[in-house]
């Protein structure tokens, strides 16, 4: 199982349009847009998994740099998702007014 990063989509682009776009290249199994948790609106970029890691290889190689939907797709093999730290950053102090 390969699951490849598509990134540079436009905001019109479809799971189906992706899954017949990589499904020339061999089996796919889960095509995911990414959108944005609060408004619902895609965020640019997806996730294609496919059965067979050379049929996921030679899609990589065929799709990326191809045009779809009038936007130069940028593919390549996903990475692991890593934890990020906890916090966010900021302070830790307290807050007390001055007089």
């Amino acid at each position: 199982m390969k699951n490849i990063f598509v990134g540079n989509l436009s905001f019109g682009a479809t799971e189906d349009a992706l899954r017949t776009l990589f499904e020339a290249h061999g089996t796919v199994g889960r095509v995911n847009i990414v959108t944005d948790r609060d408004s619902g609106q895609p965020r640019g970029f997806g996730f294609v998994e496919m059965n067979n890691d050379a049929e996921g290889d030679k899609a990589i190689a065929a799709i990326n740099g191809r045009d779809l939907d009038g936007r130069t797709l940028n593919v390549n093999e996903a990475r692991p998702k890593t934890d990020r730290a906890s916090g966010g950053g900021g302070g830790g102090g307290f807050n007390r007014k001055r007089w």
